[in-house]
């Protein structure tokens, strides 16, 4: 695993150079450079994604990932980080701004002040521990707790929030001493001191003056730059799930290359989850050399302890295992660098609750008058109404009107659905907020640089769903699985172009990624642009059914989860009978986040 770890300003008498070995074998790749002063510590571990230490003009610098040319980018972003570090040194972290790439890194200057930084969109982690007046970082949590005299215990909070967003979102880690940067987050440290602070913010200053057609311009040449940037390796293939985002990416890289490029797909014999036929139908159209496998129910359970032990953090996301024997395919075919089409619905639009809650706040548009004189009272005490389906309708509707963004997106989370009094042993809950996971989502929607609904609706995916769970899942399967990856969507160049582009033009009505398919509808298959949302789903629910294994690996991890003392055991039975006798995708969706949470705590032997 690649990774950089150190720390600033360890106290007299501390064994440098032991410390750093021990943190840099926690990093997990193969050991690379180190920097130490007995004071500050500087190393790199290195795997599929660069990393290096660089000492420039009495800077030292760790970095993880790459810059783009336009930042001075190449081989060594150590030397373009040095080359813009301004004279008067971390006291803010505006100069930032200036660099483009999924690069992290830290820095020490010549007055002793320290740096971390992580990228803009959150590619590559960064945490951190402050012990007394030093302060300990690290790509990974594990490389920091491996600093002597850390708390390494369990944070209840970050449990209860793992179970309600089936991730641990920054800036919390599961430990309790540990903290992770936020995408476009820079920390300065001076003199024991900590400052936190956002260098860069998605920016959304809506552009009404290019008409459609040139934005639609603007948009393929920065698409085809930003496929051309992330396929230097001559060895780059591309995930092909058969969705708008996988097909674009896909079908751009064939056309950069002019001649057939590696695709790669998986399918599952299950109805309802395999999408291979629309793989297919992309690289017909774009005549890559398609490469396809099918995930069976004995890949999972030989999958699930592997990427529990390989997560740095309990992560629930059950498409971690499809993606990760699809960046083994493409491995094992020699390929070194896959593309993913991540990011797309995020600055574009692409997903389904955004229409859906367009709908919703055009409650809140009404006048209160008509709301409060009429249809309420119409809805709520007209005697019988609740008999009258279409009446019983609008009381739903109203009901969840009300309830304000970004609280109403999370109305069917499991959490929110079921008594947690039902769920959680008193003790736990007595230990945690349940209102933080709510809280965290309204700070994000409230920072967002745009009034408009949609544009703070894809602020919040992309901290959450992309930052905290999509890059996380390719990335570290991908890593896993000895594969390098790249995400083309993501360039900064087309970040800030899809923040010009009118919220209007990117949903328009209730059509989702409206300007993103009218801009490719020549480049990209019919088929695929008219397909429904799908993805690399996982029918676990289903096979817990049909495969004995499988179901043996599940319940017997929620029987020693019984045993931590963090949800009822009745609970934990009464889920297994539901999954059995009812629903079982909707039920077994919870089971695998408990399974997952379970195994990894017994892969880390907590």
């Amino acid at each position: 695993m690649s990774g950089i770890c150190g720390w600033f300003n360890a106290q007299p008498g501390t064994d440098a150079g032991t410390n750093l070995r021990i943190m840099q074998t926690a990093l997990g790749g193969v050991a690379a450079e180190a920097r130490q002063n007995g004071a500050h510590g500087l190393s790199c571990a290195s795997g599929t994604t660069p990393s290096g230490v660089h000492t420039s003009h009495e800077l030292n610098i760790a970095w993880l990932g790459w810059l783009n040319a336009s930042s001075g980018g190449g081989s060594n972003p150590g030397q373009a980080l040095a080359a813009h570090y301004p004279a008067n040194g971390t006291h803010d972290g505006t100069w930032l701004q200036t660099l483009k790439g999924p690069c992290a890194f830290a820095l020490i200057d010549q007055n002793g002040r320290g740096l971390l930084a992580t990228d803009r969109m959150g590619h590559h982690a960064m945490y951190y521990a402050q012990s007394g007046d030093t302060l300990v970082f690290g790509s990974n949590a594990a490389s920091v707790l491996a600093y002597p005299g850390l708390d390494t215990g369990l944070d209840s909070q970050s449990i209860f929030n793992y179970l309600y967003f089936h991730v641990v979102a920054a800036p919390r880690s599961i430990y309790r001493s540990v903290r992770r940067l936020l995408p476009g987050e820079c920390l300065i440290f001076d003199k024991g001191q900590v400052t936190r602070q956002f260098y860069w913010r998605a920016p959304y200053a809506e552009d009404h003056s290019a008409s459609p057609a040139e934005l639609a311009r603007e948009f393929r040449t920065l698409l085809r730059q930003a496929v051309e940037n992330c396929a230097q390796d001559p060895a780059t293939g591309a995930f092909l799930s058969g969705g708008t985002d996988s097909s674009t990416v896909a079908g751009m890289l064939a056309q950069v290359r002019g001649a057939p490029v590696d695709t790669y797909s998986i399918g599952f014999n299950a109805e309802g989850f395999d999408e291979t036929s629309y793989a297919k139908i992309a690289a017909r159209h774009f005549g890559t050399r398609y490469h396809e496998y099918y995930v069976t129910p004995e890949d999972v359970v030989r999958a699930v302890p592997l990427i529990a032990a390989g997560y740095d953090e309990p992560f629930g996301n059950a498409s971690a295992v499809p993606a990760y024997y699809c960046a083994r395919l493409a491995a094992d075919d020699g390929i070194h660098t896959l593309l993913a089409g991540d990011g797309g619905d995020e600055i574009f639009a692409g997903n389904a609750r955004y229409a859906k809650q367009k709908i919703f706040e055009l409650y809140g548009a009404l006048p209160g008058a008509l709301r409060h004189a009429l249809i309420e009272p119409l809805a709520f005490k007209l005697p019988g109404a609740g008999a009258i389906a279409p009446l019983r309708k609008l009381r739903s509707y109203i009901e969840q009107a009300r309830i304000p963004l970004p609280d109403r997106l999370e109305t069917y989370n499991f959490l929110h659905q079921h008594d947690i009094h039902q769920i959680f042993s008193d003790d736990f809950l007595e230990q945690v907020n349940a209102e933080e996971p709510v809280q965290d989502l309204r700070e994000i929607y409230a920072r967002t640089a745009s009034r408009d609904p949609v544009n703070r609706m894809m602020h919040v995916d992309l901290k959450v769903t992309l930052a905290d769970n999509d890059l996380r899942k390719v990335g570290r399967t991908s890593e896993l699985a000895g594969m390098g990856v790249r995400y083309p969507l993501l360039d900064e160049a087309l970040v800030e172009f899809a923040g010009r582009v009118p919220a209007s033009l990117k949903l328009k009505g209730y059509q989702l990624r409206y300007f993103f398919k009218d801009a490719l509808n020549d480049f990209l298959p019919q088929d695929i642009l008219k397909k429904s949302k799908h993805g690399f789903g996982l029918p676990f629910g289903l096979w817990m059914h049909e495969h004995a294994p499988l179901r043996e690996l599940a319940y017997d991890s929620l029987g020693s989860l019984k045993q931590r003392g963090y949800l009822r055991p009745e609970y934990l039975d009464q889920l297994i009978s539901l999954h059995r006798d009812q629903h079982s995708t909707y039920y077994g969706a919870m089971i695998w986040v408990l399974m997952m949470l379970e195994q990894w705590l017994q892969q880390h032997r907590r």
